[in-house]
């Protein structure tokens, strides 16, 4: 008989896929759930074992980039003025992270000005949807006097006529001449940053949101780091990367792809390309998000579309057509009718099986949308963490008559529909244990209630952030649960995130990915 290279005993096995008494591992894959003779036995003491998780929506490369910036989640715009003047030298102070929704309003280019020092300043909100430069900055960019027109974001004014400072949404890569691109080593140093952390949270595999254009992607190479960072021993986690449909082409009769005709799909278990990136609208807490009915504390302002509407609706049928998984950034509810009905007309015209195009956030969904989405096949992709760490900036923007349709849950389970579990992360912070704790508590960071009809069970939290993100990822047949012939990917843990309501309160013990325990606490 052929010997296993490791037994897990001794621990609560969650398998998600029946009874487990261990758990045998033969080079990078489950072979048993019984104790069978192994080369090495490690007891657990009682621990508990999930799969491991899996994060369906991340920013790696940005995380991990943000490790070495100013650290903007602060309380008060004096705190946030003090944070840049003690940034140490250099030309440039580059911080992350502000709402203002906590602060008490956003950055301006004077404020900034008057502790930068002369230096050039660039503040990035904890969306991602929007930033503040100061004034040297925007001499650089030759609109300190004067905004310029953006398709699909705006430079903000004062009642003067002269920029504040705030970028939003596409206009932000008005600034992409002055900052980018990335040195492909600064990528690699960020993606080791990042995985060493996901590895601390029990996190395996995720999906990078956007890489290669656009004002997420850091890099028109960004796929090399990734390469690089594997050849270097430093990719910790398995990453689907999403490319940007900016960095797409027409290339011959294939249409909309990448040259030698890459697409989704290309790759291995551990760096795969998954789906192309759209953007078609912004953020809720940023009110730039495509909404039917104006903000409840902003009248007069619905938000908008990043794109015209048609153009949009052109983009995702192409890139469908081409072969494309498609995943759309979509939070507002007319911004997700747009995608829901660019999907099904790319369908009617290009019919292609168990396609799994999915939505971004999904953020503001009314029923209608949920019954469609079921209908389309189509997969939401919602973040419970977004409850917590930003949910009172939603529920002043979205009132009470609308909150309910706020980062659905329980209403995607209930009309059928596979939920991944994910982050957003930097938007938020990422760990998955704090987001599957937020999905069953819907709490706020104040303490009030966020949207409790849409609270799911622990149970159905973990297999979020497990069989839901394989699924989402079409590799449910590969991951997501500890079953025989799959990868050998699984999180230790402290407690049972499916008997009890306190999940962030339970630590990661150990992290393993591809039958080697890669982090231990």
């Amino acid at each position: 008989m052929i010997k296993a290279d490791l037994l897990l005993t001794n621990a609560e096995f969650v398998t998600l896929d029946g009874p487990a008494t261990a758990i045998a591992v033969l080079g990078d894959r489950i072979v048993a759930l019984e104790e069978v003779p192994a080369r090495e036995v490690v007891d657990l003491g009682g621990a508990v074992v999930t799969p491991g998780f899996h994060d369906a929506h991340n920013h790696m490369a940005w995380f991990g980039l943000t490790l070495s910036e100013v650290d903007c989640r602060v309380s008060s715009l004096d705190d946030l003025y003090a944070a840049v003047a003690d940034a140490p030298d250099g030309e440039w102070v580059v911080g992350y992270g502000y709402d203002q929704n906590k602060c008490g309003g956003h950055p301006t280019r004077d404020g900034l000005d008057r502790v930068a020092r002369g230096r050039k300043v660039w503040i990035k909100h904890t969306s991602g949807h929007m930033c503040v430069v100061n004034t040297p900055v925007l001499e650089a960019l030759g609109l300190a006097d004067h905004p310029v027109d953006v398709s699909g974001g705006l430079v903000v004014t004062d009642a003067a006529g002269r920029p504040t400072g705030l970028l939003q949404e596409q206009a932000q890569q008005l600034v992409n001449p002055l900052v980018l691109p990335y040195p492909v080593d600064t990528l690699v140093d960020a993606i080791d940053r990042a995985g060493r952390v996901y590895l601390s949270e029990g996190i395996t595999s995720c999906v990078e949101a956007g890489i290669g254009g656009g004002w997420i992607g850091k890099s028109p190479v960004e796929l090399e780091a990734y390469h690089r960072a594997r050849e270097q021993n430093r990719l910790h986690v398995r990453v689907e990367l999403m490319i940007a449909a900016d960095a797409l082409h027409d290339i011959t009769e294939l249409g909309l792809g990448l040259d030698l005709g890459i697409r989704t799909g290309f790759g291995d278990d551990w760096l795969r390309i998954g789906p192309t990136k759209i953007f078609s609208d912004g953020s809720l807490i940023g009110h730039t998000a495509a909404m039917c009915h104006d903000f409840a504390d902003t009248p007069g302002n619905h938000g908008y579309l990043q794109d015209d509407a048609e153009a949009l609706r052109a983009r995702i049928i192409a890139a469908h057509r081409a072969g494309w998984r498609v995943a759309t950034h979509a939070i507002g509810d007319a911004a997700i009718d747009l995608v829901l009905d660019a999907y099904e007309e790319a369908q009617r015209q290009t019919p292609r099986p168990d396609v799994r195009h999915r939505v971004e956030h999904f953020g503001v969904s009314r029923p209608d949308q949920v019954k469609r989405a079921f209908e389309l096949g189509v997969i939401p992709v919602p973040q419970g963490r977004f409850a917590n760490e930003i949910g009172d900036g939603m529920l002043r923007a979205l009132g009470p008559d609308r909150t309910p349709w706020a980062y659905r849950q329980r209403s995607l389970l209930d009309a059928g529909l596979t939920v991944p579990g994910s982050s957003d992360r930097p938007v938020v912070t990422g760990a998955p244990l704090l987001g599957m704790h937020d999905m069953v508590n819907q709490r706020t960071s104040s303490g009030a209630s966020f949207n409790p009809a849409e609270a799911v069970t622990g149970l159905e939290a973990l297999r979020a952030f497990t069989h839901g993100s394989a699924y989402a990822c079409k590799q449910e047949h590969l991951k997501g649960t500890l079953t025989p012939g799959k990868l050998a990917d699984l999180t230790v843990l402290s407690g049972n995130p499916t008997t009890t309501d306190r999940i962030k309160d339970i630590q990661v013990l150990r992290t393993m990915v591809g039958g080697q325990f890669r982090w231990s606490s």
